[in-house]
């Protein structure tokens, strides 16, 4: 699928942070971009917070390259966090798992690419291309059948890539059986901030209460979008 984000960059991909915990692929994975695409600064980073952190300083890189399985966080849920933290920056998802479902909820999720991960270079270079001059870009057949009505499942995921990075941060203590005096401690701010950000959650979520906060974030799950086998 090719489509257009309505964001072009003006000028080539020349730099990337690449957000994987397996050494040996971020190797292989620096040569590609560096071979095929043509990005000559690589930065890598092994988790999550890692990236946030990162994307949190300028520069930003022009492109990220993220994999989903990461030892800090649960796939999707990263994609989600590091989409708002990220600005416009776009983010390309190279992962194992390829499920048509999986690519569908990662796009809809504000990833600009997916590539499978032992994809061909020159399907890295056909990926990045378009990415570069605006497009999405995802596998072959993965949006056929797809009517365009995003499932329960993906229009929740939808709702949490609304959340701002704060938000988020709050809604995973939420999930996590944390109360508002005790995510006000963690995250060193006043108790009335956290529940003006709870009323932003439910309202960005469509939700009335906290348990439906947290059902609403386990329905969008990264496990619940593999194949029941």
């Amino acid at each position: 699928m090719e489509a257009k984000t309505g964001m072009t960059l003006d000028r080539p991909l020349t730099s990337a942070l690449i957000v994987d915990d397996h050494p040996l692929f971020c190797d292989a994975l620096s040569m590609t971009l560096s071979a095929a695409v043509g990005i000559a600064e690589i930065e890598t980073v092994g988790r999550l917070e890692q990236a946030l952190e990162r994307v949190g300083r300028t520069p930003l890189p022009d492109v990220i390259v993220l994999d989903l399985n990461l030892p800090d966080v649960n796939g999707l849920d990263g994609l989600i966090r590091l989409r708002t933290a990220a600005l416009d920056t776009p983010i390309v998802v190279v992962s194992s798992l390829a499920e048509p479902r999986v690519i569908r909820a990662a796009i809809r999720a504000g990833a600009t690419g997916f590539v499978p991960k032992h994809s061909p270079r020159e399907t890295f270079r056909a990926a990045f291309d378009t990415i570069a001059t605006g497009g999405i870009h995802a596998p072959e057949g993965a949006f056929d059948g797809d009517e365009g009505e995003a499932s329960p499942r993906e229009q929740a995921i939808v709702r949490l890539s609304l959340l701002t990075r704060q938000q988020a941060k709050i809604l995973q203590l939420i999930c996590a059986g944390r109360m508002n005096k005790q995510i006000a401690w963690d995250l060193q701010i006043a108790e009335t901030t956290v529940k003006a950000h709870v009323t932003a959650i439910m309202r960005k979520l469509g939700v009335q209460s906290r348990t439906q906060a947290v059902l609403l974030a386990q329905e969008a799950s990264f496990a619940n979008l593999l194949p029941e086998d």
